[in-house]
This record gives structure tokens, C-alpha cells and sequence, in this order.
């Protein structure tokens, strides 16, 4: 099983009570392999006070709904739905289903516009890792991590053209882990 994102319904306002409840359920209950990033989607957004000057403001992208990177497990998945705050999955039908995953695109958007990336570099994504390319015209081919660019989220991956290493340059958005 891979991990991947789902997003979680909370009481609207609680968002931030509810992350630091998972984050802390995973850790006692020693699911961290199963559950690992909880995310309260914001963006900044600067907003005039009444005596004209700015103020910068977090603002919440889905009032009501946090993001969870996790292997849905049966255990994960109680875990969850089970935290006080959380009132279901999005993506489930109810009655015992567990829910359907974000898409990599809609993951990517997401927390594109937060400044963060799905890959964790340095956790989960290092020079002469494997990669699998999900975008772009080299799409499902494999190749290997040669350089990182933090600041542009790139990276150049060394993939296999008709026999020979050719160097591509790929934004994070367009791998994953292999």
C-alpha cells in the first residue's frame, strides 16, 4: 500500500484543534507509518487595517477540511474518523467505505499554492533516488535524482532514451517516489 491524501471534514474553526489531536493520536498510538502529514490548507492574504496600513492574514483555503497523508489502513482509518473534531472523509459514500484519494494533481495544486510540495525533499526525496515520472512527456518512465533544486522545485533526473542516460529537468510536481 502507498501513501496518499485524503481530505478530512472537521468543525469548521476547530481545523487547528483537530490537527494537533491526529498528530498526537498517531504518535501515541504509534501509527506514524500509517499516518503522516496533517495539513490545514492557508494562504496568505493581506488585508488593510482601518488606519490604511497592510496586515498580512492567514486565511483558510476550505474552511472545515484539513488534508491527512496517509496508507489507509483499517487502523489509520479509525484512527482518523475517530478524533474528536473530525466528522468524516470526503470521498466516502458512508456506510463503512473508505474514502477515494486525492489525485496527485489536485494534491499538487493544493499545497502548490501553499509554497510545499507532496515530496518531502531530504525525507522522501534525495540525489540518486528512483523516481517515477507522472507528468509531462516522459510520463511512466523511471529514472535517477542527479540534482535538487529547492528554490524552483526542480529537480534533473537521469532517465533512459533509446538506450542512452539523457538529463531532463522536471518540476517536483511532475515525479514521485519509485
Amino acid at each position: 500500500m502507498q501513501k496518499e491524501w485524503y481530505v478530512v471534514n472537521t468543525y469548521s474553526g476547530h481545523e487547528n484543534k483537530v490537527k494537533e489531536k491526529l498528530e498526537m493520536r498517531a504518535s501515541s498510538m504509534g501509527m506514524e507509518d500509517h499516518i503522516y502529514r496533517v495539513i490545514v490548507p492557508e494562504q496568505k492574504e493581506i488585508e488593510l487595517t482601518k488606519d490604511g496600513k497592510e496586515k498580512e492574514k492567514m486565511k483558510k483555503m476550505f474552511p472545515g477540511y484539513i488534508l491527512v497523508e496517509m496508507i489507509m489502513s483499517d487502523e489509520a482509518w479509525f484512527i482518523v474518523r475517530n478524533t474528536p473534531g473530525v466528522t468524516g472523509f470526503i470521498g466516502s459514500s458512508g456506510k463503512g467505505a473508505k474514502p477515494f484519494p486525492l489525485t496527485l494533481q489536485e494534491v499538487d495544486r493544493i499545497l502548490g499554492s501553499m509554497g510545499m510540495s507532496r515530496l518531502e525533499i531530504g525525507n522522501s526525496l534525495n540525489v540518486d533516488d528512483m523516481v517515477k515520472v507522472v507528468g509531462g512527456p516522459f510520463a511512466n518512465m523511471y529514472g535517477k535524482v542527479r540534482t535538487i533544486d529547492i528554490e524552483n522545485q526542480k529537480v534533473e533526473v537521469a532517465l533512459d532514451l533509446f538506450g542512452q542516460e539523457t538529463i531532463v529537468e522536471l518540476a517536483l510536481t511532475e515525479i514521485e517516489g519509485a
